[in-house]
């Protein structure tokens, strides 16, 4: 018998060879159970359990949520997630854009600066596509359209009438001291009041601005429905915040003599109209 043979012989009886395996008690060494196995038995038994706990393993992370816990792993709804977050995101982005040209516009709105002037949310989104579009016009377009404007703008400043289904109420008692005037850009009426003497809203609306220039003081800005925007300046405090829902006829400031362009304790009373500034007097009876 070759030395090839032999080994193939041995390592057969090797693995056939049985043993006898025995439980005792270690107090009476009374013999409980036994069973006979040998190296082949136990070499299959292990393969087959290994084979088995794999699969289970397997079962339960591609089957369970147990899976997301392993780093690479993303669920299904997990991507949904994210793919929400992104378009959310997006659209955060683009309304944070347009209230920031919003801001921006109402700001010139309280320095005076009011050409070329934009106070509709709609306008300025519509404006901020195009300008990503980057959609230039021509030179001969841009010059019509600023003459077509300016047309239309000193037609409202001159002709401003009672279009507007609102009921406005005054906002302060007292005696008018100057009137609206756009020939000098005095887009609004002067009323004289005592210290103290609460500024009301004049129609339902949202706080949209507070704060204070050197200028004009304390200032608050309302909107209201129908393209209209209430400005109050000069006051000597604030009692409402941006973003505030207000009632008409609700106290909102306390009046005063505040900012740099203010001679006494009074009301400087804007109103607006889809971005241009109208007569309150066509639209409030102050007497």
């Amino acid at each position: 018998m070759t030395k090839k043979k032999k080994n193939r012989a041995l390592l057969k009886e090797k693995l056939t060879f049985k043993y006898r395996l025995v439980v005792l008690n270690e107090d009476t060494f009374e013999e409980r159970f036994s069973f006979k196995l040998n190296r082949l038995n136990v070499l299959v038994l292990g393969t087959v359990f290994s084979i088995l706990l794999i699969g289970i393993t397997t079962v339960l992370i591609t089957l369970t949520p147990l899976k997301e816990y392993i780093p690479g792993y993303a669920s299904t709804e997990l991507k949904k997630q994210a793919t929400d977050l992104v378009y959310r995101a997006d659209s955060l982005e683009q309304k944070l854009a347009v209230n920031n040209k919003y801001i921006e516009n109402i700001q010139q709105v309280l320095t005076g600066k009011i050409k070329d002037i934009t106070i509709n949310r709609d306008s300025i989104e519509e404006q901020i596509r195009l300008e990503e579009s980057q959609l230039a016009p021509s030179a001969i377009d841009s010059v019509f359209r600023e003459e077509i404007e300016r047309e239309d703008r000193y037609s409202i400043f001159t002709q401003a009438t009672k279009n507007s289904s609102i009921v406005f109420f005054a906002p302060v008692s007292g005696k008018i001291t100057e009137g609206y005037n756009p020939k000098e850009k005095h887009y609004a009426i002067d009323i004289a009041v005592e210290n103290d003497s609460p500024v009301k809203a004049v129609a339902d609306g949202t706080v949209i601005f507070t704060g204070f220039t050197v200028e004009t003081g304390f200032v608050i800005i309302l909107e209201h429905k129908k393209g209209f925007l209430s400005v109050y300046k000069h006051n000597a405090s604030i009692h409402k915040e941006q973003g505030d829902l207000v009632k008409s006829g609700e106290a909102i400031a306390i009046a005063g003599s505040t900012g740099d362009f203010s001679t006494g304790p009074h009301l400087h009373f804007e109103l607006w109209n889809d971005g241009f500034p109208v007569n309150p007097l066509h639209y409030i009876d102050f007497k």
